[in-house]
């Protein structure tokens, strides 16, 4: 048998298997579910502190955001930074209201601006990706969407701050390899 399993970044697993094989054992990979869904988080971090991870129910509009997520989570975690503190946050809809606008320039945030259509050099975006792999590492995966939560609630927290600091100071390095490479791919 010369099957193959495949699972890139996306997700999917692909398999390359010779005619005839379609069923056979080696060609067949068998996957534990739990009926599917998912759950939707949000999370900040700084080099000194990262904030609760938070489990948004539903969609997150800007009302939402502004009140579930802003008021009780970002402006005091800003606040313990110092004045210096930026908010880096995406073009997602929710995140640029006017309703939004207005409440961060009443808050005093200072915020970092990115450019429509601009690359996502985001931290929180590798974070993301430690946070997935970490709890893709528990056996058998979660019996439930309770459970998963738990499990990402649990790796945020253990996730090191040696890790976190890492992610931020490569910030200008990612930004240095962007401009040479005019908002190409880079090795971020």
């Amino acid at each position: 048998m010369s099957s193959a399993f495949v699972e890139p970044a996306d997700g999917r697993i692909r398999v390359w298997r010779r005619r005839g094989e379609r069923f056979a054992e080696g060609a067949v990979l068998e996957r534990q579910c739990f009926g599917g869904g998912s759950v939707m988080v949000w999370g900040g971090i700084s080099t000194c502190l990262r904030t609760p991870l938070y489990h948004v129910v539903g969609n997150l509009t800007c009302v939402r955001y502004q009140n579930e997520i802003l008021q009780p989570l970002v402006v005091p975690a800003l606040q313990a930074i110092g004045p210096r503190a930026i908010l880096q946050d995406d073009n997602a809809p929710p995140h640029r209201s006017a309703a939004v606008n207005t409440f961060i320039q009443q808050a005093r945030v200072n915020r970092m601006l990115w450019p429509a259509n601009s690359p996502d050099l985001n931290p929180i975006e590798h974070m993301w990706g430690e946070l997935w792999r970490r709890v893709q590492q528990h056996h058998p995966p979660p019996a439930n969407l309770g459970q998963l939560l738990q499990w990402l609630q649990q790796e945020w927290n253990g996730v090191p701050r040696a890790f976190i600091c890492n992610l931020i100071h490569s910030m200008h390095q990612r930004c240095v390899e962007c401009l040479a490479h005019n908002g190409g791919h880079t090795r971020y």
